[in-house]
Parts: structure tokens; sequence; C-alpha cells
């Protein structure tokens, strides 16, 4: 169990990056939504105690991880949202050093790396310089390394930045199993990331906790308020003007619009059945900040 109970932080600068934040994660995903500048990073590092909260609680196994932090570091997986690398190290030597700094021993390391290798699709690729690499093969050995010591909690930030689709949906994959028996806290702004994956999602917004719960309620709180309708080109500014549109799509006989709209936006409107995005932008949207999609 990992627990935030209250957590804040405050730079020196006296910007207030987490305000009150108390979550409770148990085995399971927990996917942390937000636009850019919302807090996510800052709580994911304190997660990962890399950082220090200002003030509040974080608890792992009902101990202290501020003032003792080792037991939560050595049952971690970490990924960072600017992951950095040894360019003039291949793969294998990079996660071998890692290996080494996590305390496994050289056999163990030697066959957990070949697994994890192939897990995320660089087999391949394995002696090849990481200075020589792409971003989304920079992701994916980031995405290794966060699994080297088979972690009880895993905290991974914007983990598939730079994934092509097919990769996307093997790492989506990959989460689906390991959550089973582990606590996973995977922070994105991407909905379609955690749509398949997520028991419970929170939204975060100006640092502070503003919705959370399972997929099945947060879709029932923008029941009856989506809607599809086919307009004039000419007329997208207006109804942009009026109500929150979360998706855009030409066709032979106009602009497709999908709304969020309370009440019925046009006569010839039609209800459709909500997805996560919408969720995210009506919630987003309630607090005046606006929201992102991918």
């Amino acid at each position: 169990m990992l627990e935030l109970i209250d957590i804040g932080k405050v730079y020196r600068d006296g910007r207030h990056a987490v305000s009150g934040m108390t979550l409770r994660l148990g085995p399971g995903v927990l996917g942390l939504l937000g636009p850019n500048g919302a807090g996510k990073s800052s709580l994911m590092r304190i997660c990962a105690t890399v950082t220090r909260p200002s003030s509040g609680s974080l608890l792992f196994d009902g101990a202290d991880a501020v003032a003792e932090p080792e037991p939560l570091r050595r049952a971690l997986g970490y990924l960072p949202q600017d992951f950095g690398v040894h360019p003039q190290l291949n793969a294998w030597e990079f996660l071998s050093y890692l290996a080494a700094a996590k305390g496994l021993s050289a056999r163990s390391a030697r066959a957990r790396i070949g697994e994890l290798l192939e897990t995320v699709n660089l087999t391949g690729a394995a002696r090849r310089p990481l200075g020589g690499y792409s971003g989304g093969m920079l992701r994916r050995v980031g995405i290794a390394q966060s699994l080297l010591a088979d972690p009880r909690v895993l905290v991974v930030d914007e983990p598939t930045a730079g994934l092509d689709p097919e990769e996307r949906v093997r790492f989506r994959n990959l989460l689906s199993d390991l959550a089973a028996d582990r606590t996973v806290l995977l922070s994105t702004h991407i909905v379609s990331d955690i749509e398949s994956v997520a028991s419970e999602i929170a939204v975060m917004v100006g640092g502070r906790l503003v919705r959370r719960g399972s997929p099945t309620e947060l879709l029932r709180e923008v029941s009856g308020r989506v809607w599809e309708l086919t307009i004039a080109p000419e007329q997208v500014p207006m109804v942009r003007a009026r109500h929150v549109v979360s998706r855009t799509l030409r066709t032979d006989t106009g602009v497709r619009l999908r709304v969020l709209a309370d009440g019925t936006p046009s006569f010839d409107a039609r209800p459709v059945e909500p997805g996560l995005e919408d969720v995210y932008l009506a919630v987003v949207g309630s607090t005046g900040t606006p929201g992102e999609l991918p």
C-alpha cells in the first residue's frame, strides 16, 4: 500500500506544484490525468522519493517513506518523464549497470535483461550504442530499466511518449499483466493510454485532485451530455464558442462534431455514448483550465 496524505509541494519560487493531495493506492493501475502544468510530474517525483514533499505524509506499507525512503526505493520501479542515458553505452551495458546499482547478481541480471529486451522489442538493437537510438527506442529502454528489479510499486511518467501505436499497445498490455499484484501509478495526458488498463482514474488540475473514480463511475457523470452533429464548416467557430468540442471530422456532408452540452446543442444533434476523453474534458473544463487531447 502506498499512501499520500495531504501532500503539498512548494518550490523556492513560491509556485505551489501540489496542494492537499490525498491518495491511497493498492494493487492495480491508477491513471493520473491532467494538462501540462497540473503538477503530475512533481507528484510522481514525490512518490518515487526523488523529491521531498513540503508538507504531508508519504507512507509505504504504513511506514514513513519520507524519513526512511529505502524500503520504498527497494520495491520501486520508476520511469521519469525526462529519462537520461549514457549515449556511449549500448542497451545491454546500460541495463547491466543499472541492475548492478539495484543489487541484482550478475547471473540474475543477464536473465532479466534478456527477458526485458525481448518484452520491449529491443533484442535486435541491444548491442547498438544508445546515442544512435530514436526517441521511441530510448523510451523503451526506460520502460525496461523500470522493471529490472521486478518492482512491487511502479511509477511511470508519460511512458508512451515517442512510441508508435504498436508499441503503445504492447506497453498497455504489459501494464495490464503487471497490475495484477502490483501498485502502478501511470501519469499521462493521453487518455487512450489509460482507457483500457486503469482500474481507477484521478484527474489533477492546478496541483489539486479534482476527481477520482473508476472508469464506469466517471463515465456515468457525463452520461446524456455527449452529442454528435454535422454542420457547415462556417458554423464550427460558433459551436466552439458555445460548447466544448472533443472531436472534429470533415465529411462529404459537412463537419461532424462531438460536443459536450447539458442540453441538445441543435435540433439535429443526436446523443452518443460518452468516452473517457469526454469525461476528461468535462472535468478539466469545469475548472476553467484548458484540457489537452492527443
